[in-house]
């Protein structure tokens, strides 16, 4: 009980540090935007010395090339500026001109713009997990349980989908919207590697000791699986284009597996006895035993977190708490309130009917936003009928939602358009987080002269895998033999969902977008390698595991994490430029 109320106030207090670091990001993205002082310790000296292009040979001599490579080539700050400015390969791919910023606000100031930046990572990071976890996967849970999915199919479905999320969005946006679809692959296959390669072995190494064995049927058919699909990308990259009906063939591999889990599960539970059902069934449900283990724990913080408002260090008065954990409650809103106002919650420790009526309100006024901002060209007229007609579908909703609903709980009846909406909205905020990530790791690749492909390998990788390490680690050393079996279910079949529909969506749309040509996959080379290395760890661990009778060992665990060392060294040293393959370095 003590390490939870620790555990939790730390993660409050990590909440109460984000929020801060947001109202002191946006204060001075209004400083430098709303307020630029010449004189300002922020402001670049571009408004008191007038820079012509003509002046300089090398910038026109860069401004037709493609992309923003040719940044590196000034040293002058200002020149910088007026390159990101200028060029159309520099134009953000998001919603704000990180390069625009860094160079033109902080050129003098170098360390600081790489401080806010930073700080903006962390807390697009903490927004993207955060919505996932209390917007996104509660929907997809009380979906399930209103369309009575079998656990099974919910566990490979609409459980796996909340936990690659985050995965699956960062793709589709590096394909779709940001143009570098190798960030988009390269964050995707890297998680996939960590997850089955870093976190297989660490559980492996500290579960060594008990001698626990993993279920073989199970194993072997997730690490299959996972292999066939990445033959099949390996086949795509090598081809280097493929059309729409390939990506729906790529993409469908997933359903094949969902399928086979299914008819693995019931005929094993026709077939076998009350005994065997409980050992083969449940054995073979990747993800599923997450559900209800953590359903406990989720009430226990929802319990805590009323008790730990106030730390318990604080001995204040009455009048003192009340202000106090008012202005918790205040920290707390600037990340928070966006998303309650536009995302319906319908659950019962979260119930508001103020929030409810608001978010169906305003929720198709940010579809409308982002709806406009997605489209090129867009009238002012055009935007302004979308506008018009969200708002009164906005009232329409608003007062539905206000007469057919009480104060003191949520809704009984009715209750798939709340979630179908609450899954949009969540949906929603996913795709504009990740958006945001995709394009803040592009302008630091270009900024610190790496190739962002390194980045969505590591930095993205390691940020959408983190809460996989956490979870799984904790369950396999917590949840005794059955916690191991879906923490080991959970590093193979979770990966291969990321990696057939994270990559296999992207690339239906991307081959839609350009119907009936052909769409071309991003030349990488090092895919190569990822694929290559992904494979021999998968193949690692079928050779060794039946070997050892399926259990877990140092062995498999040191093997697993050498090969990601190994990887991790080679790719790093390439993008620093100490190794020189296929005859070009990745650095910028």
């Amino acid at each position: 009980m003590a390490s939870s109320n620790i555990s939790i106030f730390q993660s409050k207090k990590l909440s109460l540090f984000l929020n801060i670091s947001f109202l002191f990001l946006l204060s001075v993205f209004l400083k430098t935007h709303l307020f630029p002082s010449n004189s300002s310790l922020l402001h670049l000296s571009l408004g008191t010395r007038t820079i012509s292009p003509v002046s300089n040979p090398l910038f026109l001599r860069s401004i037709g090339t493609d992309g923003c490579t040719g940044l590196q080539n000034y040293q002058d700050n200002e020149y910088k500026c007026l390159y990101v400015k200028t060029h159309i390969g520099c134009r953000p791919k998001g919603y704000i001109s990180y390069l625009q910023f860094f160079y033109c606000n902080f050129g003098q100031f170098p360390f600081l713009g790489h401080v806010v930046l930073l700080l903006w990572l962390l807390v697009l990071f903490y927004l993207l997990g955060n919505t996932a976890a209390n917007y996104f996967c509660s929907s997809l849970e009380s979906l399930s349980k209103l369309m009575k999915l079998s656990p099974i199919i919910a566990g490979v479905t609409l459980l796996s989908l909340g936990n690659g999320a985050s995965d699956v969005f960062a793709s589709i946006v590096s394909f779709t919207r940001s143009g570098s679809g190798d960030v988009g692959l390269n964050s995707v296959l890297g998680g996939a590697f960590f997850i089955s390669s870093v976190v297989v072995g660490i559980i492996s190494i500290l579960i060594s000791s008990r001698h626990i064995s993993v279920d073989k049927s199970s194993f072997i058919r997730d690490v299959i699986f996972s292999l066939f699909s990445l033959f099949s990308l390996l086949l795509i990259i090598a081809i280097g284009k493929i059309n729409l009906w390939g990506a729906i063939c790529f993409a469908s591999i997933y359903f094949v597996y969902v399928f086979t889990v299914s008819a693995t599960h019931f005929f094993c539970r026709n077939e076998g006895t009350s005994n065997s059902n409980q050992d083969t069934g449940e054995i073979a449900i990747p993800l599923l035993g997450s559900v209800d283990d953590e359903k406990p724990i989720l009430v226990e913080k929802t319990d805590l977190e009323e008790q730990l408002q106030i730390p318990s260090f604080l001995h204040l008065n009455s009048s003192t708490c009340y202000y106090f954990t008012n202005i918790l409650h205040v920290l707390e809103l600037p990340l928070q309130l966006p998303r309650r106002l536009t995302i319906p919650v319908v659950s019962e420790e979260s119930w508001s009917k103020p929030y409810a009526v608001i978010s169906v309100t305003l929720a198709p006024l940010l579809l409308a936003a982002i709806s406009n901002t997605q489209r090129e060209n867009v009238g002012l007229r055009s935007s302004l009928v979308t506008y018009l007609t969200a708002g009164l579908i906005g009232m329409v909703f608003g007062n539905l939602a206000f007469v057919t609903t009480k104060k003191s709980s949520p809704p009984k009846r009715c209750l798939f358009p709340w979630l179908a909406g609450g899954f949009l909205m969540s949906v929603t905020w996913t795709y504009i987080i990740a958006e945001e990530l995709v394009s803040l790791l592009l302008s630091i690749g270009h900024i610190i002269g790496i190739n962002p492909s390194i980045l969505g390998l590591t930095v993205l990788a390691w940020g959408n895998s983190l809460g996989d390490l956490i979870a799984n680690t904790a369950m396999a050393i917590n949840g005794g033999t059955d916690g191991v079996q879906i923490a080991i279910s959970g590093c193979y079949a979770g990966p291969l969902f990321n990696v057939l529909m994270g990559i296999g969506l992207s690339l239906v749309l991307s081959s839609w977008s350009v119907y009936p040509s052909s769409f071309v996959i991003p030349t990488d080379p090092s895919l190569y390698e990822t694929v290559g290395f992904l494979i021999g760890g998968l193949l690692w661990a079928l050779v060794i595991l039946p070997k050892k009778n399926m259990r877990l060992d140092r062995f498999l665990g040191g093997g697993l994490l050498t090969i990601y060392v190994c990887f991790l060294f080679l790719r790093l040293a390439r993008a620093l430029g100490l190794l020189n393959l296929h005859g070009t370095s990745f650095k910028l």
